[in-house]
């Protein structure tokens, strides 16, 4: 018999790893960490947790992530990324560090560190339609923004000024923010329901 529970990995090269890995594993999934090729093949989605996108990025290469995690996402696994992970979704980037890459996937310009550095940080109550009330509460740490999306690209929140901090394209879902360190489950759920779907 099939399991029904959602086999997910978080990219464990650098970043808020446990935070992801702790949530996840409440909403009842089983969870890997992926820092090898060959647990990235035993999972059926892929979190990008928080962190320094830079050294995530040269992290993943030097542990032959970056070629496989491409792929996987080119393959339709559904993928999450909060803070740098979006960053390393996206196909373009603004403000990036010399020769700092992504994986890409998702068809968004990217600014890096938009909100300004660690002591701009803020918090947000965000209204997100697709997620119902209440409002989100998020947490902005040296956050990037969207600056510009692709037509398959759906906009799922904006802060006050309008600038887009959440989006979606098919299998793949991307925050500005941090919902695993304020306690929100709805954008992990819903990942989740994507993995379901997809597995």
């Amino acid at each position: 018999m099939v399991s029904t529970r959602p086999r997910v990995g978080v990219l464990a090269v650098q970043g808020d790893v446990r935070e992801h890995a702790q949530v996840l594993a409440g909403l009842g999934a089983d969870v890997e960490l992926v820092r090898r090729p060959i647990e990235l093949a035993a999972i059926d989605g892929l979190v990008l947790p928080g962190g320094e996108s830079s050294v995530i990025d040269k992290l993943s290469r030097a542990f032959g992530l970056q070629q496989p995690v491409r792929d996987a996402i080119a393959a339709g696994m559904p993928v999450y990324g909060t803070c740098a992970g979006l960053i390393l979704l996206a196909d373009r980037l603004i403000d990036g560090i010399a020769g700092q890459e992504t994986f890409g996937g998702l068809d968004v310009t990217v600014r890096r560190n938009a909100f300004g550095s660690q002591v701009d940080s803020f918090e947000a109550d965000l209204r997100i339609p697709v997620l119902g009330d209440p409002p989100v509460h998020a947490a902005f740490i040296r956050a990037p923004v969207v600056e510009a999306v692709g037509p398959e690209v759906e906009v799922l929140a904006r802060v006050g000024d309008g600038r887009i901090v959440a989006v979606e394209q098919g299998r793949l879902l991307a925050t500005s923010f941090h919902p695993e360190v304020t306690g929100e489950t709805r954008f992990h759920e819903r990942f989740l329901e994507k993995v379901r779907v997809h597995a």
